[in-house]
């Protein structure tokens, strides 16, 4: 199994992108090696369910957490439920309304129900975590954990942030 040091080598660092002086952190190698993404995924769930039954669904957020949440449900079993901004999914939909470090925006889901985790690629601001579970409890599902694969611990959270997020990596 991979530690934490061995998936920050997979995780590339680049500067000024999307926007000056933001360091994005580009998982595409870690994506591209079959073994570490699949530790990656099995420690993921791991922090989550435990020896627990998983979730009835893994709800993804718009887009990188749908690699996630799909492989999440593949291997540890549940359904897949997309969580994407206003627009991209069908009506109806159940809207929220949300500021991340880049924008101010709205994000949509599909009225469901059963437990969920709520499952997402980085943790940065926790705007887009936050209004994620704000409308996937409006839609009738109940959010029982969160999980990334980064958190960004040394950005400041939005105000009132107080959900307990899971990460297998995070920089300080």
């Amino acid at each position: 199994m991979n530690t934490n040091r061995d998936w920050k080598s997979y995780i590339k660092e680049v500067a000024d992108f999307p926007k000056d002086g933001v360091s994005f952190k580009d998982i595409s190698p870690l994506l591209a090696d079959q073994g570490v993404f699949r530790s990656a995924i099995v420690s993921m769930g791991e922090k989550t369910i435990g020896e627990n039954k998983p979730p009835d669904v893994w709800i993804g957020i718009d887009a990188r957490g749908f690699l996630f949440a799909g492989a999440l449900a593949c291997y540890f079993g549940g359904g897949v439920v997309m969580c994407r901004k206003k627009g991209k999914l069908p009506p109806p939909t159940i809207d929220t309304e949300y500021n991340t470090e880049y924008s101010y925006d709205f994000i949509s889901i599909k009225k469901g129900n059963g437990s969920a985790i709520i499952v997402d690629d980085v943790l940065a601001t926790g705007g887009t975590l936050e209004a994620t579970n704000r409308v996937a409890g409006l839609a009738g599902y109940d959010v029982i954990d969160n999980v990334v694969l980064i958190d960004l611990k040394y950005v400041p959270r939005i105000d009132n942030f107080d959900l307990d997020v899971k990460s297998v990596v995070s920089y300080e």
